[in-house]
């Protein structure tokens, strides 16, 4: 048996930019073993596999595969598996449900300017340990001065934990170079899945790029920028309002320019939105069948 699938680029308006992503469509009788095989195959970030939902109410169980693991819930890959449901038209209406394995994640379609743009909803935003400025540094490749002083380092999650990092401008950010070495030795022990580090370009922009140890850079992390929101609020890198509307490029220095649509909104918490949403358009690139393996 064969199976069906797509190669798209999400958090991109333009061809063979954002972040690639493989979605492999009626994965029901693929094992798991062979699923993690076959994302180690194509080598993206991320690859994603459509199961049946187990809640008829929902659209799909999807499951989420880096080369390496597989992750409880990610952001571009929910995004573009929304958006190939979609436009495969195996789902009813432009809002539903995915089942994930950090729990259920509700995404919407949006047409702006005659593009289907998809927006994920994140789970419950939690704050971690704050990280020595020092430790951080030293595993990004970059000069402790480069980090602004009193923005700590801290692990933020909605469902993967990542350490944030606020650097003083964008020419700090692209200094950066990851090393596998040192970033074992930043993450070691669960602390985080990787290292998302950013600096402000105005009211509502930031520039960022993420370093892991199975993916050494990643075009666009959806979910770290629902986190990386809250954190540039709560820091005040970016003004809290009731509503707050940022986007944050990133993969612009791996030649792969990503724009993360944030969306947030807060109620009496001030470091809490009560809301976030994360969005961005996709691109289609390649539409075939998987080989039957064994």
């Amino acid at each position: 048996m064969t199976h069906p699938i797509r190669i798209v680029d999400v958090f991109t308006d333009k061809h063979l930019a954002g972040n690639q992503l493989a979605v492999v469509l009626d994965a029901k009788d693929i094992p798991v073993r062979l699923m993690q095989r076959i994302a180690r195959e194509m080598n993206f970030s991320e690859t994603t596999f459509i199961l049946p939902p187990e809640n008829p109410s929902h659209a799909a169980r999807v499951r989420i595969f880096t080369p390496g693991v597989e992750l409880p819930f990610a952001g571009h890959p929910t995004s573009g598996t929304a958006w190939v449901l979609a436009d495969e038209g195996l789902v009813k209406g432009l809002e539903f449900t995915l089942e994930e394995n950090v729990g259920p994640v509700q995404v919407r379609g949006v047409n702006e300017n005659g593009r289907l743009m998809f927006w994920m909803t994140h789970p419950a935003l939690s704050f971690g340990d704050v990280v020595p400025h020092a430790q951080v540094a030293a595993a990004i490749g970059v000069d402790e001065s480069d980090i602004i002083d009193n923005v700590p380092t801290q692990v933020a999650t909605t469902g993967n934990l990542f350490v944030f990092v606020a650097l003083r401008d964008t020419g700090a950010v692209d200094k950066a170079e990851s090393d596998k070495m040192r970033l074992e030795k930043l993450l070691r022990g669960g602390r985080a899945h990787g290292v998302f580090f950013f600096a402000s370009m105005g009211a509502d922009r930031l520039y960022s790029r993420m370093f892991a140890v199975d993916i050494a850079e990643d075009p666009a992390t959806g979910s770290a920028s629902g986190p990386l929101g809250a954190f540039a609020v709560k820091y005040g890198i970016v003004d809290r309002a009731p509503k707050v509307s940022l986007i944050s490029e990133q993969g612009t220095k791996m030649g792969r320019q990503s724009l993360v649509h944030i969306e947030l909104e807060y109620g009496a918490s001030k470091d809490i939105p009560v809301r976030i949403e994360v969005g961005g358009s996709v691109m289609p690139v390649l539409s075939g069948a998987l080989s039957e393996f064994s």
